[in-house]
């Protein structure tokens, strides 16, 4: 037992450094830029051309219809047979970007959908424009609703980048398959990991909590005036 504890604590270190050098910064950056396509996507969706809207059509359907550790490998293994090679790092974050653009687009296309068409109506009545009516009325309604599903993308998606290390990026876990192949104590090691990826979780849960109910009080607000 007392090995165990001096290995978790001596591995501990390390274990946090790629944590905060490559999992946080590779979730931020996926997130944010998943995202930003999952908008375009479920805008496109939704209002766009029907050729745009086959094409985005398409796209989710690959995407959430495939596993994400296969979509991974085409990226960074799959596509130097075809001359486009990308470091570790860079087809990691394509990977995910486009796994959670697929995902989100869906969240907001239904929580778009689900604002109720007097909203678009009062809204020009009043003189606004499209693009006004979507970014002033639409999306902050429809932001209240999204926070609960987006959140739990978030946090999925925390989880999800340690199948990273597959592709080389030294993350969390593939920090932690290092120091086994060293140590040669998996069991103990992956339990570590697995506790720190329970402590990220339950910090993201417990925000998740405060954010829900900080957008529940706003809609009550936007409610009482209406």
């Amino acid at each position: 037992m007392l090995h165990w504890l001096t290995l978790m604590a001596d591995s501990l270190p390390s274990l946090l450094w790629a944590a905060l050098v490559f999992t946080v910064p590779l979730t931020l950056a996926s997130f944010a830029l998943g995202l930003t396509v999952g908008l375009v996507a479920a805008v496109v969706r939704l209002f766009g051309p029907a050729p745009l809207a086959a094409i985005v059509r398409f796209y989710v359907w690959i995407i959430r219809g495939t596993p994400l550790l296969v979509q991974l490998f085409l990226i960074f293994y799959g596509l130097p047979s075809v001359g486009i090679v990308l470091d570790a790092f860079p087809a990691a974050l394509i990977g995910f970007t486009l796994n959670v653009g697929a995902y989100t687009s869906e969240i907001i296309r239904a929580v778009i959908g689900s604002v109720p068409k007097g909203q678009w109506e009062a809204a020009y009545s009043i003189g606004m424009s499209w693009s006004q009516a979507m970014r002033r009325t639409i999306l902050p309604q429809a932001a209240r609703v999204a926070v609960p599903p987006l959140s739990n993308t978030f946090i999925s998606l925390v989880k999800d980048t340690s199948l990273a290390a597959a592709i080389t990026v030294p993350e969390l876990f593939q920090a932690a398959q290092r120091i086994v192949a060293t140590s040669y104590e998996p069991l103990i090691l992956y339990v570590e990991v697995a506790l720190i990826y329970l402590a990220l979780s339950s910090i993201l849960s417990a925000l998740q909590v405060r954010l829900e109910r900080r957008f529940g009080q706003y809609g009550g607000f936007l409610e009482a005036k209406s």
